[in-house]
């Protein structure tokens, strides 16, 4: 068996503005973003929300992130999304890419396993956690 999980990000009226804030930060690619006025459920949707998010979705890398505009909506809690860049210098960009009018959770620093680990949420109330596997001096 495999296991493969899809990680769909539920907001409150902002998915398209977190998708493309997410598409600049992480080098992804918004594949697609459905509203909920263009959807075969419409008529479900409150007149306000017909522009919102009923569904997107966003490559980066090999990996899908899902995401979209609920009701009723519950802010995210008790996961963070873990990304392992290839090298010091892209987690220092993407740690700072998603702190930006975000909360630093733990400074991207050095500890014993990382040269570079940190945690931040950002500005959309998602949880990243940035772990960078180069050697760690001794």
């Amino acid at each position: 068996m495999n296991l493969n999980p899809r990680i769909g990000l539920t907001f409150d009226g902002d998915c398209e503005a977190a998708f493309k804030f997410y598409e600049r930060c992480l080098n992804g690619k918004i594949e697609f973003m459905l509203r909920w006025g263009e959807s075969p459920i419409a008529d479900d949707a409150p007149a306000e929300w017909r522009e919102k998010i009923l569904h997107a979705r966003l490559i980066i890398g090999d990996t899908e992130l899902l995401g979209g505009d609920v009701r009723p909506y519950e802010s995210p809690r008790g996961f963070s999304l873990l990304i392992s860049p290839n090298d010091a210098a892209e987690a220092e960009r993407i740690f700072h890419a998603l702190a930006e009018n975000g909360t630093v959770l733990m400074p991207l620093q050095e500890t014993f396993w990382s040269p570079r680990f940190g945690c931040v949420r950002d500005r959309f109330g998602i949880s990243w956690t940035i772990n960078y596997e180069g050697a760690a001096k001794t």
